[in-house]
């Protein structure tokens, strides 16, 4: 029997280069979306370098990739202990918790950390004013909306966020001015055009939301919402006719709840006793 002796030398560099096979067998299996078969490989590799920032963030990624994001963060969190300082692991530990756990404060305590790492980062101060919409914090997230887009300022969706925080604060003029910023970025966003109606609507400025409902239905002539919003601004405007072809596209695609919907909507009120509003309601918004 032979007995093969090799030195420390040897040892460690025979642990190294298992490292960087299973390491980098994980990282092919991972573009090949073979998520747990890179997990097992990134293991592998954690056997030989436990302590490794590698291994612990790209096995955090397909984690998320799999659906285990309470997995996710625990590797992000061993890849931060081994090298606290990186923006990456931070960033897609907050989107972890933000997009999938909808854990809001511990999203916008991750962003941070990011930001104190990359303090002109476009996408940390973009998805922390996610985070304080969805915590309802708006005047934050106006603020964070706005860094953001002093770092990129054509970007389509942090100017169409901007404008739906605006609108949740009733501040209709400026949310109108941010989607028309979007729209300069994409003139076929379909929301943009659409927030844009219901910004103007909510003002009174029923042409304007009427041009922007079209707009939006050139691109999705299918949206019962746009059709019905834009029969409430044609009646506002009196224009019987335009209210009466609008709502009735909007009962066909969605008939039990808009035909119940403009019974009661007040929107409604000013044209229910026209003749021709009449007419509608005994045949065609039965039909």
């Amino acid at each position: 029997m032979v007995t093969l002796i090799i030195s420390e030398q040897e040892r460690l560099q025979l642990n190294s280069d298992n490292y960087w096979h299973w390491y980098h067998q994980g990282k092919w299996l991972n573009g090949q979306e073979r998520y747990e078969e890179a997990i097992a490989c990134y293991e592998k590799a954690l056997a030989v370098r436990p302590d490794d920032y590698w291994a612990w963030y790209d096995r955090g990624n397909a984690l998320q990739a799999l659906g285990s994001y309470c997995e996710a963060i625990a590797s992000f969190d061993r890849a931060l202990k081994a090298r606290p300082g990186d923006y990456w692991a931070w960033y897609n530990r907050g989107c972890v918790v933000l997009e999938d756990l909808d854990l809001y404060e511990e999203a916008i305590a991750s962003f941070n950390k990011a930001q104190s790492i990359r303090k002109h980062d476009y996408w940390a101060w973009f998805r922390r004013g996610d985070a304080l919409r969805h915590l309802s914090r708006y005047q934050e997230a106006i603020a964070s909306y706005d860094k953001a887009l002093a770092v990129r300022p054509y970007d389509y969706w942090a100017w169409f966020r901007r404008g739906d925080v605006l609108r949740h604060l009733d501040r209709y003029e400026e949310a109108i001015a941010s989607y028309e910023e979007a729209l300069k970025i994409d003139s076929k966003a379909f929301w943009a055009w659409y927030k844009r109606g219901e910004a103007c609507r909510n003002i009174g400025r029923y042409e304007q939301a009427i041009a922007s409902y079209d707009r939006a239905l050139l691109i999705e002539p299918d949206d019962d919402y746009a059709w019905y919003n834009q029969a409430c601004c044609a009646a506002k405007l009196d224009n019987v006719e335009l209210a009466v072809k609008c709502l009735q596209q909007a009962i066909n695609l969605n008939p039990e709840e808009n035909r119940q919907l403009a019974k009661i909507d007040s929107d409604f009120d000013q044209i229910r006793e026209n003749q021709q509003f009449e007419l509608w309601q005994t045949d065609g918004g039965k039909s």
